[in-house]
């Protein structure tokens, strides 16, 4: 992993506490470390990662579904890496390439175009059901380093703008979230068919109404030797996360008493299992304690949260 961070670019497009905090000498925020250390993860482990630690988690391919591989990578592991998903490389493209044109806009800008039911937030990923943070960032000890647009995914129509970028934007984000609810109910449909869980039951399981698109962006920061930035380490409340990488990348996992980082590979889709979907399978699958590190590199990611 690049330790090295650059000065921000762009600086007016992030939020003002963090445009003075980066090259402040802060230190990593005193939550993200009583995690580390609630769960014996050191932020020495997470210092050392490289790009030879990256691990090949399982893979899954969704066009030639094989339920045994998916069984064993959910049950193994937690996460898997979906190829073959049927989304348009070009729609991928134009996401992370929109998302960030949109994260470069002036703060103030973001602030006052992103409105209801489409939210801007900052410092925290907890959110209520209407997008407000649940507990403002108000301190660099409960801080997140990160900003994002939280999007329910069957509200996206009923948001109109007169900015032509965010008009396009939701119209790909529209398209988007169609693929992802179509795979989304293939892969959960195939974990409750393998599970040999109640259809009924599992229908009910799988609400549409509860989606979530969050749009990350981590901004670079220049640390001291051995600190990370980014969020917190945590497993998603969600039944099912798909993640869209860029290329910069970021996401690392727990496993084996290690942090593992997972490299980005073009045209796949990261797929982490959630919370509720470990408890509605009685924790028969696994999860995963994953980890979004800040790098060099501005870092979008394109995210689902299906619950």
């Amino acid at each position: 992993m690049i330790r090295n961070m650059r000065q921000m670019s762009n600086v007016g497009s992030y939020p003002p506490v963090f445009r003075q905090l980066n090259g402040g000498g802060v230190h990593p925020p005193q939550q993200m470390m009583a995690q580390l250390k609630k769960n014996n993860y050191s932020m020495e482990d997470t210092s050392t990662t490289t790009q030879e630690d990256s691990v090949p988690i399982p893979m899954v391919d969704l066009e030639c579904l094989s339920l045994h591989k998916l069984g064993d990578a959910c049950k193994s592991w937690g996460i898997f890496r979906l190829v073959n998903h049927g989304i348009p490389s070009t729609l991928l493209t134009k996401l992370q390439y929109h998302a960030k044109m949109l994260f470069g806009l002036s703060f103030e800008s973001k602030q006052a175009l992103i409105t209801n039911p489409m939210s801007y937030f900052w410092g925290t990923p907890a959110l209520t059901p209407s997008g407000t943070a649940l507990n403002p960032a108000a301190s660099t000890s409960t801080m997140n380093w990160l900003e994002g647009f939280n999007v329910p995914l069957t509200q996206l129509p009923h948001f109109h703008s007169e900015h032509p970028m965010l008009h396009c934007f939701r119209l790909l984000l529209e398209e988007y979230g169609r693929h992802l609810s179509r795979i989304a109910t293939t892969l959960f449909e195939s974990m409750a068919k393998n599970l040999d869980l109640d259809p009924k039951q599992s229908e009910s399981k799988l609400d549409e109404s509860t989606a979530l698109i969050r749009v990350y962006r981590y901004p670079p920061r220049r640390s001291l030797a051995g600190e990370a930035w980014g969020m917190i380490p945590h497993t998603d409340s969600s039944v099912l996360s798909i993640v869209n990488q860029d290329h910069v990348g970021g996401l690392e996992i727990f496993k084996d008493n290690k942090w593992h980082l997972v490299n980005p590979i073009p045209n796949t889709l990261i797929v982490h299992i959630g919370d509720m979907m470990q408890v509605y399978t009685t924790h028969f699958i696994q999860i995963s304690f994953i980890y979004y590190m800040v790098i060099v590199e501005v870092s979008s990611l394109i995210k689902i949260l299906t619950y």
